[in-house]
């Protein structure tokens, strides 16, 4: 009598790994990073994850929600049309980011805007947990751009100096100047306000 064989359901990727533990064991950790880089986010996960923070850097740079919309809309397209292969989540992310603010530059520098909605307006659709944070966010989107971003990315997206040099292709030493400048810009202009009103 013969054994009954079972027909076994495998993860995707089983018989990639099973190749790198049979061949070789210390070949085992590089293999698992190999498979990991060819790995690509759906566009449903990305959007799910990033569209709120990708919208805000948007945001930064055009000043204009119809604007920022569309950027993110074609960083979502080119993603889901590139062929790029990224390193971890933390790739995707910068890839994103840096994606969606060349995408809100080129915006800028359109001939057609259309529906150009103002930051005022803009502003009615947020919701504050109070009043100094809604007045902070008014005070960093009246920072010049190249300050602007950089705040955003260090104190809202949580990046290091590191990370946002990479994301912007600028030195560490540059954006620790930014920082600094964009903070001096604030701590002025918030000293003007609060001595206005004493």
């Amino acid at each position: 009598m013969k054994p009954v064989r079972y027909k076994r359901m495998y993860p995707a990727g089983f018989f990639v790994i099973q190749i790198f533990v049979r061949s070789n064991f210390t070949d085992m950790a590089q293999g698992l990073l190999i498979q990991e880089r060819l790995m690509r986010q759906t566009i449903q996960e990305l959007v799910e994850r990033y569209q709120n923070s990708l919208y805000a850097v948007a945001f930064n740079v055009c000043k204009n929600q119809q604007d920022a919309e569309d950027a993110v809309q074609d960083t979502f397209l080119q993603y889901y049309n590139s062929k790029k292969e990224f390193e971890s989540e933390q790739h995707i992310r910068a890839w994103l980011i840096r994606v969606a603010i060349n995408k809100a530059k080129n915006m800028n520098l359109s001939f057609w805007r259309k529906n150009k909605t103002s930051l005022e307006d803009y502003m009615e659709t947020l919701v504050f947990e109070t009043p100094e944070s809604e007045h902070l966010f008014e005070t960093v989107m009246g920072l010049p751009e190249k300050y602007r971003i950089v705040i955003h990315l260090f104190y809202y997206e949580d990046y290091s100096v590191r990370e946002i040099g990479e994301i912007l292709k600028i030195s560490e030493s540059n954006v620790k100047v930014r920082l600094s400048r964009g903070r001096m810009l604030l701590r002025e202009t918030l000293k003007e306000e609060w001595d206005d009103d004493k």
